[in-house]
């Protein structure tokens, strides 16, 4: 029989950032995961303190980008390979009204700390920016499934990974303790994303206003050659093009509500490629495409905590398209939960569904 103090069910995003915190407090853990769920690999990697489009802060910015650079820095030592590095965004203004939204955003208090006041002007012909472009600031970008690949190995090595379907029937659940097939531990943690909807520890499917609580939302990327483009920053406009070198990018994504379908679609790549044909003014070539299925809730906030008394049986869901930002501070609220007690606070606490 192996002992642990927790057990962590799935590992994108929110659970390796999990394990890492229990790392960091000394908690023994271990990872039952499938690699071929989960929406984080497929992810574009961009840690973007705002909504832009409209020129607004994400919600809780300041206090899980605060959280999230240090967390990464920690994680990249542990590794021994870099996991953020810093990346310009530039949003294309469409219009002279949009210009002057952008600087009147840029000098409110919060996003005059993440939006230059300085409109760009746009020297690259291949990029359609006549009205120019507003420069983001502290965005940073991460390779998902390089990390993920990476951190994965490095918990194997320790014997920390188990790579199998989670099997919810082996699970034996007390008040004090869970036990899994030849594991026993103090806590169990479900951390599987999308995946989620066919656990059946997960009983609020429907809110107490009869809506449904969590939303599947597939995103797809294209990747696209072009030559010509010759941009090292972030394009956002319709869709958002990522550099990835050697004249690759990352574009998308699309939007598919309800969705929990793994395969790429031919429609999806049409849409994205007209999206992008407005941003740009050279040839590209799509020469793959990848999917995921983003963990969405209805009222756009995480899911975090245990929906029982007992904390045998926790959740950390949710992220939905800014889990690689709010990982760290969610997982550390989470750990203060169960480990000393500290209310989670309730906008994003998994308890204000039941």
């Amino acid at each position: 029989m192996k002992e642990v103090d927790y057990i962590i069910v799935g590992m994108g995003i929110a659970g390796l950032v999990f394990s890492k915190t229990l790392r960091d407090k000394g908690k023994s853990f271990v990872i039952i995961d499938n690699p071929n769920q989960g929406a984080t690999k497929a992810s574009g990697g961009v840690l973007n303190p705002t909504v832009l489009k409209r020129f607004t802060p994400a919600w809780n910015t300041v206090e899980f980008v605060s959280k999230a650079a240090p967390f990464y820095e920690s994680l990249a030592r542990d590794i021994d390979q870099q996991v953020l590095s810093g990346v310009a965004i530039h949003r294309i203004l469409a219009s002279v009204e949009e210009q002057n939204n952008w600087m009147v955003a840029s000098d409110k208090e919060i996003l005059s700390r993440f939006l230059s006041p300085e409109i760009l002007k746009n020297n690259n012909t291949a990029i359609n920016a006549p009205f120019g472009l507003g420069a983001v600031t502290q965005a940073s970008i991460m390779k998902p499934y390089a990390l993920l690949k990476t951190y994965q190995d490095f918990l194997k090595n320790q014997d920390l990974y188990i790579e199998a379907q989670f099997d919810y029937q082996e699970l034996v659940v007390t008040k004090t303790a869970v036990q899994y097939k030849d594991i026993r531990a103090a806590k169990i943690v479900f951390a599987e994303g999308s995946g989620v909807v066919h656990n059946p520890y997960f009983t609020i499917d429907v809110s107490p206003h009869g809506k449904k609580v969590f939303v599947g939302n597939k995103g797809e990327y294209i990747i696209i050659k072009a030559p010509d483009l010759k941009s090292q920053a972030i394009l956002k406009g319709p869709v958002m093009v990522i550099p990835l070198g050697d004249n690759l990018y990352k574009v998308g994504a699309s939007y598919g509500r309800d969705d929990y379908s793994t395969t790429t679609t031919k429609e999806a790549c049409q849409e994205i490629s007209a999206k992008l044909s407005k941003m740009i003014s050279c040839d590209f070539k799509v020469v793959d495409q990848v999917t995921g299925i983003r963990p969405t809730v209805k009222d756009r906030k995480p899911l975090v905590g245990c929906l029982q008394s007992t904390k045998s049986v926790s959740f950390l869901n949710g992220l939905g398209t800014r889990g690689l930002t709010m990982a760290p501070c969610l997982a550390g609220h989470l750990y203060h939960y169960l480990e000393n007690d500290v209310q989670i606070p309730e906008i994003m606490d998994i308890k204000r569904f039941v």
